[in-house]
């Protein structure tokens, strides 16, 4: 193939433009924001779990109060009852010593079960502050995962400007570009890892950096200048005179 030598050293400025763009694209997908966010959402969705299970816990507890302090207020309405009796004198000296046995009986049962009561609430009150500990972390997690959105986007922003930047540089430059070169750039581009057209420098090619042997290198010399050349190691343009 032939291609005038100013259009071999503007595909090194298509190259050029390309190597660029594959370089932010890799910087885009590997912003440490990224990595950060995964983190921070994961630990998010820790706290919010176990928020969750400490609010069905609560709720559990909560039932367990009521319980236990439906137990005390049965156990109260008794001895008042009892009490009553004591104290209203109708009752017979037999059933006056039951009531006062019964009296001691169910005082020492209510005391078990406030003693139950009073550890529930214990309990809940502990659940409670679990519960808002982990509401203040999810909070506070929101807040970072809200900044690092904003830099990660502020940063995909900046690198999308360059990126069309370039596109528009390359766009214009290809434009003054044959076709058929063109064709045969993308064509190399595509099957060699992005790398279409490279400069020879020093005997050496610039798109893999294997040094080419003396007879390739007498062989390219004694070619004319608009002779397309390619790298007999990486396959890519081997652009001469840069």
């Amino acid at each position: 193939m032939k291609a005038s030598p100013s259009d071999q050293r503007q595909i090194l400025d298509v190259a050029a433009f390309d190597q660029r763009t594959t370089a932010l694209n890799h910087k885009a997908q590997v912003l440490a924001e990224h990595a950060l966010l995964v983190s921070l959402t994961t630990k998010s969705d820790n706290s919010r779990d176990l928020r969750i299970g400490a609010q069905t816990e609560f709720s559990d507890v909560k039932r367990e109060l009521l319980r236990a302090e439906a137990d005390v207020e049965q156990i109260v309405s008794r001895i008042s009852r009892d009490e009553a009796r004591l104290n209203g004198g109708s009752a017979s000296p037999k059933e006056l010593e039951q009531l006062q046995h019964e009296v001691g009986t169910l005082g020492a049962r209510r005391a078990e079960l406030e003693e139950v009561e009073l550890e529930v609430m214990m309990r809940i009150d502990e659940i409670n502050t679990r519960i808002t500990d982990l509401s203040a972390q999810e909070a506070a997690y929101a807040g970072e995962i809200a900044d690092l959105e904003i830099r990660k986007e502020n940063a995909l922003a900046a690198f999308n400007t360059e990126l069309k930047a370039i596109a528009k540089e390359r766009s214009e430059t290809l434009a003054f570009l044959a076709p058929d070169f063109i064709a045969l750039y993308e064509k190399i581009r595509a099957s060699n890892n992005g790398t279409g057209a490279a400069a020879l420098i020093a005997g050496s090619c610039n798109g893999c950096h294997l040094s080419i042997n003396a007879v390739e290198l007498k062989r390219i010399a004694d070619l004319v200048d608009d002779e397309v050349i390619r790298c007999e190691e990486c396959r890519c343009i081997l652009v001469r005179g840069v």
